[in-house]
């Protein structure tokens, strides 16, 4: 879980992607505390930006575990549905399911020892 969090390729299931927003939310909360606490306004500026680059590739990933482009995130309460939508079955152009369902084809592995 959470391997290469700042990259926007593979697939994640929808636990890491709910978790990804509860800890987006408790950094955003933990920044703008410090951020008050020292009245500075530039270090919350500057904290928000890898939080969201944090969650922008954790929901493009969501997209791609349900085949979709990661552009669906601007469609309207979208981000909210992928909390309940299931995953593609077996890999699909992004990268294999998280889940490990439906990517071992055991019919198309038949015989390959034998032939090496």
């Amino acid at each position: 879980m959470f391997n290469k969090p700042f990259s926007f390729e593979g697939r994640i299931r929808r636990l890491e992607y709910g978790l990804s927003y509860l800890i987006f939310i408790g950094c955003a909360v933990l920044l703008s505390i410090v951020a008050d606490f020292l009245n500075e306004s530039p270090f919350l500026a500057i904290g928000v930006i890898p939080m969201f680059w944090f969650l922008l590739a954790q929901v493009v990933k969501r997209c791609h575990d349900r085949g979709n482009s990661g552009w669906y995130m601007l469609i309207p309460f979208y981000r909210i549905i992928l909390l309940f939508m299931e995953s593609d079955y077996g890999p699909n152009k992004y990268g294999p399911n998280p889940k490990g369902e439906g990517n071992f084809d055991e019919v198309n592995q038949i015989g390959n020892h034998l032939a090496d």
